[in-house]
Parts: C-alpha cells; sequence; structure tokens
C-alpha cells in the first residue's frame, strides 16, 4: 500500500500562475478592508508600544490578521520580483492628499516602487518577525521591547497596503 504525505508547506513560489502574487492581494483584500488593516495594524503596534496594557480585540481576530498579513508580505515579495511596472495613469492634480496616504507622487504613479523598496531594506524573514513581534507584545504585559526598530517595517507595511490597493483598484477598471 502507497503512503500518501500532505505536504502543509507554503506553495509560495511554486505556482506557475502568471499573476499569483496579485491574486493573493485580491484574496487579502475581499477579506479585510483597507482601512480597518491599516487601523488594526495601528492598534496592535500603539499596544506593542504601549507597556501597561494590552490590546482589546480578540485573540482569534488577532491571529486571523497576523496571517493575512504573512500571506500579504509574500505576495508583495512576488510582486516586487516582477519587472512589470503597474503605473496609474491620472493625473496628479485630480488626486486627493487623502488618496495619496504616506504615498509619495512617484509612488502613487508606480506602486511597485513600495514593494521594490521595502524587500531592498528588509527580507521577509524581518518582516515576518516583525509581525509576529508586534502581535506577541500587544497581547500582553511585558516589560522589555523588541530590540529592532520599530518605526521603519511598519511604515513599510503601511505603504505595501496603501500601493497593493491602488494596484488592485487599477487592474479591477481595465
Amino acid at each position: 500500500m502507497k503512503k500518501i504525505r500532505t505536504d502543509f508547506q507554503s506553495r509560495l513560489g511554486k505556482g506557475r500562475k502568471k499573476h499569483y502574487g496579485l491574486q493573493l492581494m485580491e484574496i487579502f483584500f475581499q477579506l479585510n478592508d483597507l482601512t480597518a488593516s491599516k487601523e488594526l495594524l495601528n492598534n496592535i503596534m500603539h499596544y506593542a508600544v504601549n507597556r501597561n496594557s494590552w490590546i482589546k480585540e480578540e485573540p482569534p481576530v488577532i491571529y486571523h490578521f497576523h496571517q493575512a498579513m504573512r500571506s500579504f508580505i509574500r505576495a508583495g515579495y512576488v510582486i516586487a520580483m516582477k519587472e512589470k511596472k503597474y503605473t496609474v495613469n491620472t493625473q496628479l492634480e485630480d488626486v486627493s492628499p487623502l488618496a495619496l496616504g504616506l504615498l509619495s507622487e512617484k509612488e502613487y504613479q508606480n506602486p511597485l516602487l513600495v514593494f521594490k523598496k521595502a524587500f531592498k531594506e528588509y527580507s521577509i524573514k524581518e518582516f515576518d518577525y516583525f509581525i509576529s513581534g508586534m502581535v506577541y507584545f500587544s497581547m500582553g504585559i511585558y516589560d522589555k521591547l523588541p530590540e529592532r526598530n520599530l518605526i521603519s517595517p511598519y511604515i513599510h507595511l503601511i505603504k505595501m497596503l496603501d500601493a497593493a490597493y491602488l494596484i488592485i483598484e487599477k487592474r479591477r477598471n481595465k
């Protein structure tokens, strides 16, 4: 009798589909709202840095968000490795400053720059370490804080969320 083994490892990068990263991004935004994701990430960051309190969200919600962000980071990495440009054909005079978010004008016109810059500065493992650490420290009261830089990965994640949403919206409008 032949044994059948189930592979529980991530299939990231093993998919032969052309738009694998974009499909992961679309699924992320189907399950998570952009503003709610940014707000929850902000709350996690706030409670992780604040030593005397813990986050009020239910642990399953935090765990789901943690797993979704890990998947989002991997999808961003796949997108960053592609050479294709995702330019947005809009005049900058027509765009409100609120629509830009944290993105610069150059990043708004080519959102792929956000991902390339983020993964040039940090690896997937470093983003995973950041997200895991922030979730861990936000769920309890601890005397010590993480020893690494907290602000830069946080800003990269917020910018990646804005850029991914922009890419998905442009793709839907085509």
